[in-house]
Parts: C-alpha cells; structure tokens; sequence
C-alpha cells in the first residue's frame, strides 16, 4: 500500500486546494482522451443502431485526410500526430508548476535499455492474446471489424504508421496512468479506485470498436496500472504500447488481404 500511495501521490504541501486539481483533471482529460471516451460511445450508439451486424462495419485507425493529394495528406498527418500530443505537453507543465515534472511519472531517458526490455515483454505477452481476443470478439458478433491502416500506398505510409502508434501510446500511458493517478491519488482516491477510473476510461475510447475492444481494453489497463505501481515508470508502458501498434498498423499494411486469418472488409 505504501508503494501504491508514492506512484499515485499525495498532495503536495503548499500545493493547489483539491477543487483545483479537481477542476485541471477534468479539463486535461476533456481536451483529450476523456472526450474520446464520449466520442467513442456516440461512434458505437450509430454502429448498434446502424443495418447489419457489428462485424459487417469497419472501424478504421488511419486512413486518409486527402484521397489523391498525397502532400496535403502527409501534412494532415502530421498535423494531426503533432496536435494530439498537445495534452502531454499541458501535463508536463502543469507537473512543472507544482515543482514535479515527467521524471516522477517514469517517462524519461534515464532506464531506457530498462524500458525497452521490459515494454518488449509486456508487448509480447498482451499481443498474442488481445489478438486471439479480438478475433473471438468479431466472429461472436461483439466487435467490429478493426481495418488498423487504409493509408494509399505512398513512400510516407510506414513512417507516418509507426509515427501514430508512438503518438498513441505516449498520450495514453501518460495521461490515463501516469498523470491521472497521480491527481487522483492527490484527490484522496483509494488505490482499487483509481485503478477502476483509469481503465475504464482506457475501455471507454476504444468501444468505437465494440464491446471486444471496450473490454479487451480494459483488461489491458488493469494489468498497465498494476505494472505502473510495481515498476513506478511510465516508461515501459509506452514502450509495449508502441509496439504494439506498430505491430497492428505495419502488419495489416503488409498482410491484409494476403492471409486468411486476419479479418478485412
């Protein structure tokens, strides 16, 4: 328990009044993932109410901003990339003002061999079985049919991928671990609370796929926050969630459509 309560932290001395930091949680997580939670419960409302079965729609990861128009669409991309990441930045300066910063998240170069080993490990492990999970999911009706890249094929394709998956993993592993069980644990949350917030609002952005990917999701965030606590670093979070994606979005780029198994509309 003692552990629990350094990783989640308690308020700072001389620090803001609980309000505050109740107020700034709110507004970190409504200008980023928390409106992707709404977002996502919208998208899958009109997939359920939508002709046909869930497993006949597609939930598309990335696809293109201009069909045709192969430089207005690598600026789109990039433009997006670089604007997501936008809430990180809001976290490490409102870290700074209260006299902490990213290091007491975990996220920063001082263990990197550490964090890659050991975000390799993760991404090993959760890989092989949110796949077989997912494939469960569709065939029994309960996801969608996740197309993870529908990028044209231009020499950007892979870089701008492995570039989403980064931008990916780094906004959520910092604020959904990270950031937000740091305030709630400021906020007076108990340990199994906070646990329960982070990854049920980790589930929440992903039901745009379904109810495979809201629980499969969730799953993945209990076992991120209990790794968050045990090694204290966000670090090889990031790490196995990155390569997770780059896995989903380069492989289907390179397979889809070439093996059976792996579910295309």
């Amino acid at each position: 328990m003692a552990e629990q309560r350094i990783v989640d932290a308690s308020p700072p001395p001389g620090g803001p009044p609980r309000r505050v930091l109740r107020s700034e949680t709110l507004i970190v997580l409504a200008l980023s993932l928390g409106a992707s939670g709404v977002s996502s419960l919208i998208s899958f409302i009109g997939s359920l109410t939508k002709p046909g079965a869930l497993k006949e729609q597609a939930a598309t990861l990335n696809g293109s901003y201009a069909p045709g128009r192969p430089w207005l669409d690598l600026t789109w991309q990039l433009f997006g990339i670089a604007t997501a990441l936008v809430p990180v930045l809001l976290v490490a300066h409102l870290l700074m003002r209260e006299g902490s910063g990213m290091r007491d998240l975990g996220f920063d170069r001082t263990r990197p061999w550490s964090d890659l080993g050991r975000g390799a490990l993760v991404a090993a492990g959760i890989g092989s079985a949110g796949l077989a999970f997912y494939l469960a999911a569709r065939a029994s009706g309960f996801n969608l049919t996740v197309v993870p890249e529908s990028l044209p094929e231009v020499w950007w394709k892979y870089p701008v991928l492995i570039l989403s998956a980064v931008q990916n993993s780094v906004l959520e592993e910092v604020v959904v671990v990270g950031y937000l069980l740091r305030r709630l644990g400021q906020l007076g949350w108990s340990p199994m609370a906070a646990l329960v917030a982070s990854s049920v609002l980790r589930g929440s952005y992903h039901l745009y796929q379904g109810v495979g990917g809201f629980i499969g999701n969730v799953v993945m965030g209990v076992v991120f926050v209990l790794l968050y606590r045990r090694w204290k670093r966000v670090g090889p979070l990031v790490v196995a969630h990155a390569l997770l994606d780059i896995v989903a979005f380069v492989g289907y780029g390179l397979l889809a459509g070439k093996v059976d198994w792996l579910p295309t509309l």
